[in-house]
């Protein structure tokens, strides 16, 4: 199973390919962006941007996880990366992150409610959850707007640059999306 390409007013996010390493090394590895999330290094190669397309192309060949390019229309300029990764058949767990340059413009929502919608319409999933650093207030806000439920908080749940994170956690059930 391949991932799909989706498409939103701004936006098409399809799968990553190779010449988008260059462009995630740029975002990706700005500090501001990597310090937003759980797993991005600092700092981050060209080297890393090429293994993890290539680990994200393996992943939507076998159907593990989706993870899509976010591109500008009309040029189809990368601007951020978002990810979902079905679990246990009936719900996934979606990732984000946007280039500095993109913050605050919308895109990232935009781009949300296009996954949430693949992920109740296409795959027949029955829920969506995404979490955030208790510190990230524009996640959190992301999340709300794509009509997510503030869900819990994790507090003290992970350790990021030798420094606790709360962990809070967002959630969406496919017929809370589809009563909206």
């Amino acid at each position: 199973m391949t991932s799909p390409t989706l498409e939103t007013e701004r936006l098409w996010l399809r799968l990553l390919e190779p010449g988008d390493a260059a462009a995630i090394t740029q975002y990706a590895g700005d500090r501001r962006v990597a310090a937003t999330t759980l797993t991005i290094p600092h700092p981050y190669s060209i080297d890393m941007a090429h293994q993890f397309i290539a680990g994200t192309r393996q992943a939507a060949a076998a159907g593990d996880s989706f993870t899509f390019a976010m591109t500008r229309k009309p040029q189809r300029q990368l601007i951020g990366v978002i990810s979902l990764r079905p679990q246990q058949g009936h719900s996934a767990e979606v990732g984000y992150w946007t280039g500095v340059p993109w913050w605050n413009q919308g895109y990232m929502s935009e781009a949300l409610l296009a996954v949430i919608q693949h992920a109740f319409r296409d795959l027949g999933l029955q829920r969506v959850y995404a979490s955030h650093f208790a510190s990230n207030l524009a996640s959190g806000r992301v999340m709300q707007k794509a009509g997510m439920s503030y869900e819990g908080c994790l507090r003290q749940h992970v350790i990021r640059w030798n420094e606790a994170h709360d962990l809070v956690y967002y959630g969406i059930l496919r017929e809370e999306f589809c009563a909206g």
